[in-house]
């Protein structure tokens, strides 16, 4: 499964120290003015080396678009497209050819296919989201033109949260720290601990928030094709994800039901809408107008820079001491990938939509 997608799908390709991250989108509609400045700029927020807090490979990430774009526009074809892996250091993953590294799908894919690629991690490399983050990058200019938006920030790191909820914030700031919470206290305070973690070998884990506005009222089906649903499948695909909820999500359970619902108004220009929004902006699986906000729970890194315990290959006890370079938390370079899936999810729904008309 290594296409995402009903009607705009992205399938991608390669590992994290072959030649290049790639992928094929089909279904982008024809006609879209294709901004290439804006789809590198949301691959420069993702890639690594970017500041202190992230890992110190140095790669450009630059974009090659090989397909589907004439004069500019998108033609309605494929569009394939390639970013070129320049800086592997592949022979700081030698030591583990042989070994199986806590917490990673080292011995899952060997138990699958027999054979792992053990540079890096190949396709279960977090590389891999170049290729999210491209797709989303496209499918956010149809969406621009339709007035939808999609901001993810940085919400906690560890024991520091970020209190009360987004509409509380003004969420363009965070871009302007390297942790992008748009609180700057707050980002200091995740920036300090992110360093003393890093500072021990160790690593940490945290919430991506992400609100998603002017999606308009009917997306999504009643039954198997909830809205809610597909975008807890995108983000659950993401690499360290460990939990997904929309709305109130857990927290709501604490809640009677006179505590929760959502009542409705009219929204003074003769049409309806809720007064509060704790459901999310998603009702029955289909969205209901209002904003869609949830919250993604990324676990720490699994790759310790100090010794492990493990086994080898054949069972037997060892210990592993991690080389290479790697992200002592990855919630700075995930904030664009979840943004890239939630975009990706929404414009699929919003075609098939329109496919159903």
């Amino acid at each position: 499964m290594n296409t995402f997608g009903n009607i705009f799908r992205l399938t991608t390709f390669g590992e994290s120290h072959g030649p290049a991250i790639g992928g094929v989108i089909d279904g982008m509609p024809a006609g879209i003015a294709v901004d290439m400045d804006f789809i590198q700029a949301q691959l420069n927020r993702r890639r690594p080396g970017q500041s202190k807090l992230t890992t110190a490979r140095k790669e450009a990430d630059q974009v090659e678009l090989l397909s589907g774009i004439f004069e500019g526009k998108t033609t309605g074809c494929p569009i394939g497209f390639v970013v070129r892996n320049t800086n592997q250091h592949s022979q700081d993953y030698e030591e583990m050819r042989n070994l199986f590294r806590p917490s990673h799908a080292d011995y899952a894919y060997t138990q699958k296919y027999g054979i792992r690629d053990f540079r890096g991690g190949g396709r279960s490399s977090a590389r891999e989201t170049i290729s999210r983050v491209v797709g989303g990058a496209l499918a956010m200019l149809v969406l621009r033109q339709k007035g939808i938006s999609i901001q993810a920030y940085t919400q906690q790191v560890g024991h520091i949260v970020l209190p009360g909820t987004y509409e509380d914030y003004d969420l363009s700031l965070a871009e302007q720290n390297e942790v992008r919470c748009p609180d700057s206290t707050v980002a200091g305070q995740m920036a300090q601990l992110i360093t003393e973690v890093k500072a021990e070998g160790d690593t940490i884990g945290g919430v991506i928030a992400c609100v998603i506005k002017g999606c308009p009222a009917g997306l999504g089906e009643p039954v198997f094709g909830k809205l809610h649903a597909a975008l807890g499948g995108a983000m659950l695909s993401i690499n360290a994800v460990k939990g997904f909820e929309y709305g109130m999500g857990f927290a709501g359970v604490a809640q009677r039901g006179s505590e929760q619902n959502d009542i409705f108004v009219p929204d003074g220009c003769g049409g309806i809408t809720t007064r509060t929004n704790r459901s999310g902006g998603i009702q029955g699986g289909i969205s209901n107008g209002q904003d869609i906000y949830f919250r993604v729970a990324f676990k720490p890194v699994a790759t310790l820079l100090r010794p492990q315990e493990t086994v080898d290959k054949d069972g037997q006890p060892a210990t592993l001491t991690a080389r290479g370079r790697h992200d002592p938390c990855v919630l700075p370079r995930a904030v664009p990938v979840v943004e890239a899936m939630a975009a990706m999810t929404i414009l699929d729904f919003l075609l098939l939509q329109a496919s159903d008309r």
